[in-house]
């Protein structure tokens, strides 16, 4: 049955609101966990298993009826959680895997790759959803379902779209046993070109990261 016509069902409007703060909150407690670093060789495949989760949840979202907000105003929730240091462990982490290119709309014609980071993804998708979390532990169910699905479709569920292609991509070259275009050189903040964006010389083969980012070759 679709989330779409929920509100033409006997499902409690409740339960489905557990269920998402469920999986976002798993979401939030792995990642977060991940970044510590105790456990780098299985990064990556864990990083691919909890987005891939994650946007089941959003894509309930998405299907579901618009959720309209208690309040026409958003009550103040305080300053955002830092996410630096999150941030930062990432990046560390993931490297030299952790920028890649991306396109930022596939039905916007003619628009060059831009650099991007799956640590600022992660970081940004951890943001917006910690921001509705917060509304759902005050006991503001609507509203913070409200947030996850503006949110979802404005921003984190593209940014978690994309960096769930790339986390892919990593665990495709290296199970493929295929080279690895180098992506350490490529800064965020750089241009790109008309078409392509231009990556550094040289190769990184996938045998090269796959043990500190703990996957292998299938055999």
């Amino acid at each position: 049955m679709s989330d779409a016509t929920l509100h033409a069902t006997d499902q409690n409007p409740d339960d489905f609101a557990v269920q998402i703060a469920d999986q976002i909150e798993s979401f939030l407690v792995a990642v977060t966990e991940v970044a510590k670093g105790d456990e780098p060789d299985s990064a990556v495949p864990f990083l691919l298993l909890e987005v891939s989760q994650l946007l089941l949840a959003g894509g309930r979202l998405g299907a579901h009826e618009d959720i309209v907000p208690d309040e026409r105003y958003e009550p103040d929730l305080g300053p955002e959680a830092d996410v630096d240091e999150l941030r930062e462990n990432l990046a560390r982490m993931l490297d030299p895997v952790d920028v890649y290119s991306e396109v930022f709309d596939p039905y916007e014609p003619r628009k060059a790759p831009v650099p991007a980071r799956i640590s600022d993804d992660l970081t940004d998708v951890i943001t917006d959803l910690r921001h509705g979390m917060a509304h759902y532990r005050a006991g503001r169910t609507t509203e913070a379902l409200w947030w996850w699905q503006f949110s979802y479709f404005s921003n984190w569920g593209s940014t978690a779209s994309a960096s769930l292609r790339a986390l892919q991509s990593v665990v495709a070259h290296v199970r493929l046993n295929q080279p690895l275009a180098e992506l350490d050189g490529l800064d965020t903040d750089q241009g790109v070109g008309d078409d392509t964006l231009e990556f550094e010389a040289g190769r990184v083969m996938a045998e090269e990261i796959a043990a500190p980012l703990g996957v292998r070759p299938v055999q």
